[in-house]
């Protein structure tokens, strides 16, 4: 169970194909898990024109659009890094949520080390698939979002912009992780 030093962090990222370096990380939204109105949100100038259609149609963000609007990876990451410290202000020690945390933590854990030389994250990233597998016994493939108890989603669906996917993820793991303390106690 959550110790008294960790603080959850729901992240998600929106990118413009399936691997970090290749692809660029378009937007990155993320909120604490208790918290939800404690977030950050930032839109990334691409580090390339590379792309795929299927990761373009799902956002709907244009590359053309973000290099001109968009913040130097430099500095997103920096104001990213700057966020996560000062919300683990205090001793705690921040661990990344995300559902199918694999694909956001490779592309956030690349952009910190690539641009900051280091990922204030670590390797401390929470799988909410895994998770829910581990709190049901389902296999991997109970764990898609249409499987999940309608408690735990209401029914809502990701919206592909990174802020609000990460505080409907944000809001999916707090319930799952109540489930998981009240299990606990029984």
């Amino acid at each position: 169970m959550e110790r008294p030093d960790e603080l959850f962090i729901s992240v998600d990222i929106e990118a413009s194909g399936p691997t970090p370096g290749l692809y660029s990380m378009l937007s990155l939204g993320a909120c604490l898990v208790e918290d939800p109105r404690r977030s950050f949100y930032v839109e990334l100038q691409p580090i390339n024109d590379a792309s795929t259609e299927e990761s373009m149609s799902v956002h709907g963000l244009s590359l053309e659009s973000l290099k001109r609007t968009g913040i130097p990876p430099l500095v997103a990451m920096g104001r990213f890094s700057a966020w996560v410290a000062e919300s683990a202000s205090g001793g705690h020690r921040p661990v990344m949520v995300g559902y199918n945390v694999p694909f956001d933590w490779a592309f956030v854990n690349y952009y910190f080390h690539r641009y900051l030389g280091t990922n204030p994250l670590g390797h401390a990233a929470l799988d909410i698939k895994a998770f829910y597998m581990g709190l049901t016994g389902t296999m991997w493939a109970g764990t898609g979002k249409s499987s999940l108890p309608i408690l735990y989603y209401d029914g809502q669906s990701m919206s592909h912009n990174a802020l609000d996917d990460a505080r409907l993820q944000g809001s999916i793991f707090r319930l799952m992780l109540a489930d998981a303390r009240k299990d606990s106690r029984t």
